[in-house]
């Protein structure tokens, strides 16, 4: 799921922890990659997130499980699920 939001109250070095995700690095594209445990390594919601014209751009989902298929990245991953909504809504709402 990919939102926006428009903010000028946080950037990328701060954003993750006003909404409880812990920081994995950042991408080529320069985008913040960071998670979010739902009670151990699996299942947790999954974020890239880039300053982009004033706001955040969001790519919000959930990974179920480990990638199985050694180094690939391939997984079970939820995009649009109510649950990704219902989180989507939740970083909207903290950072508002």
């Amino acid at each position: 799921m990919k939102f926006r939001i428009e903010t000028s109250a946080y950037n990328l070095s701060s954003v993750h922890r006003a909404i409880g995700y812990y920081p994995l690095g950042y991408t080529p594209q320069g985008e913040l990659n960071c998670v979010r445990s739902l009670g151990g390594d699996y299942p947790r919601f999954h974020a890239y997130i880039k300053e982009e014209g004033g706001g955040l751009l969001f790519s919000l989902h959930l990974d179920q499980k480990r990638p199985s298929y050694g180094r690939e990245t391939a997984h079970s991953g939820d995009y649009e699920s109510e649950t990704v909504q219902d989180e989507a809504a939740r970083i909207r709402q903290t950072l508002a």
